[in-house]
């Protein structure tokens, strides 16, 4: 819901895994496990997960993050080699539906930024494979700033680098904290669920027609 702020945003801030684009390791070892569910949850509990990938957001170099785990897990070394080099394949596609909402916002002359939790090296290599990255006046990327969401300085620094005001822009994120830490600093948040409840968020804000 939006909140009750004094002004209302004119400027959209997105992040882009699980909003803009879909991202998930099981798309990936569940073909190297064979359809092994249990050994897929396993590797991503144990050897490769979230608090792993998350250094390389923060900035990690890959080939530091595999020789650690390889070293932890050798039996699975060529699995771990695996989450960079098939990393691809945990990205089947963009999510459509926040996808034609970020063009509905450009087409309206709405200011659009992002904010993302990424590896350097992955970002640069996703945002060939995706048209709508084009839309975005600027990006900031946690892996190339060393810095990542919820941080407080991730906000701050696209509102210096750009110019903004962080009371004029409303954040997007799938993430309870990262939207918390976005409101802590005085951006508008939303917490993502579905295209069809930011839709209505944006036309809450005006940011958007009604039907």
């Amino acid at each position: 819901m939006s909140q009750p702020h004094l002004s209302k945003p004119s400027i959209v801030v997105f992040d882009i895994g699980h909003v803009l684009i879909e991202w998930d390791p099981r798309h990936l070892y569940r073909k190297l496990f064979a359809g092994d569910d249990e050994r897929v949850e396993w590797f991503l509990r144990e050897v490769c997960p979230p608090a792993w990938n998350y250094e390389q957001d923060r900035g990690r170099p890959w080939a530091e993050a595999v020789a650690e785990a390889a070293a932890r897990h050798p039996t699975v070394a060529a699995e771990i080699a695996a989450y960079r080099d098939r990393w691809h394949e945990m990205v089947p596609g963009e999510i459509a539906g926040t996808v034609a909402l970020l063009a509905a916002l450009s087409a309206r002359g709405v200011p659009l930024y992002a904010i993302t939790n990424f590896a350097a090296d992955t970002f640069a290599e996703v945002i060939d494979r995706f048209p709508f990255f084009s839309l975005f006046r600027g990006i900031v990327v946690s892996g190339v700033e060393r810095v990542v969401k919820p941080a407080p300085e991730i906000f701050r620094l696209l509102a210096s680098r750009y110019g903004l005001a962080l009371e004029d822009c409303l954040f997007i994120d799938d993430m309870p904290a990262n939207v918390a830490g976005a409101r802590a600093v005085g951006m508008h948040g939303h917490h993502f669920t579905s295209p069809e409840a930011l839709e209505a968020e944006l036309i809450g804000y005006g940011l958007l027609p009604g039907a």
